[in-house]
C-alpha cells in the first residue's frame, strides 16, 4: 500500500487535482495502462523505469481509478 500512496503522490505533484477523473475514455485507458504495467511485471522487470516503483503499485493506482469512475458513473445515473 505505501508504494501504491508514493505512486499517487507522483502523479499528485505531476497533474492537476482529480486529473484522473478527466482523462478522455478513462476506463478503457487505465485498463490498458494497469495491464502493461502487469505484463511488465510478468516479464521480469519489477520496477517502472520512469518512477522507480513496483509495476504492481502502478498496476494498483490504475485499478483504483477504474473503481473510481465506476463509482463516480453510477452517482451520475441515480434519479
Amino acid at each position: 500500500i505505501e508504494q501504491i500512496v508514493k505512486v499517487l503522490t507522483i502523479g499528485a505533484q505531476k497533474y492537476d487535482d482529480d486529473n484522473w477523473r478527466k482523462v478522455e475514455n478513462g476506463k478503457k485507458r487505465y485498463y490498458a495502462a494497469m495491464m502493461r504495467h502487469i505484463k511488465d511485471y510478468q516479464a521480469g522487470e519489477m520496477l517502472d523505469p520512469e518512477t522507480g516503483l513496483s509495476h504492481l503499485a502502478h498496476a494498483g493506482c490504475c485499478l483504483i481509478f477504474i473503481m473510481g469512475l465506476e463509482r463516480d458513473e453510477k452517482q451520475t445515473i441515480r434519479p
